[in-house]
């Protein structure tokens, strides 16, 4: 199991350092909930299948950054620098801060 977290800390500490500019306006709890989720099914399905269980949340990752990529170039938004920023808040429906 100890590979298994070491895998979700590095996930966890690249995920939020490269995306966290596209979170700013999600609450806190969210953000949280996703975490949880994502080293409990980890954690819970290595007790069954083992290292294997290492797939989920690569697998996972690995899909939402292919989504995320595709949807900002669709929409016209940098994927690495939620740019132009007004346009992204706009397309989350989130409030432009005044």
């Amino acid at each position: 199991m100890k590979l298994e977290l070491l895998v979700l800390l590095a996930l966890s500490v690249i995920a939020q350092g490269s995306f966290a500019v596209f979170e700013l306006e999600t609450p806190a709890w969210r953000k949280i909930l996703k975490w949880f989720a994502l080293t409990g099914l980890t954690l819970g399905l290595s007790l069954v299948v083992g290292h294997w269980a290492l797939a989920l949340p690569i697998a996972l990752v690995t899909a939402g950054t292919i989504f995320h990529v595709r949807w900002c170039r669709r929409n016209g938004i940098d994927p690495f620098r939620a740019t132009p920023r007004r346009r992204y808040y706009e397309l989350r429906g989130w409030a432009w801060p005044e």
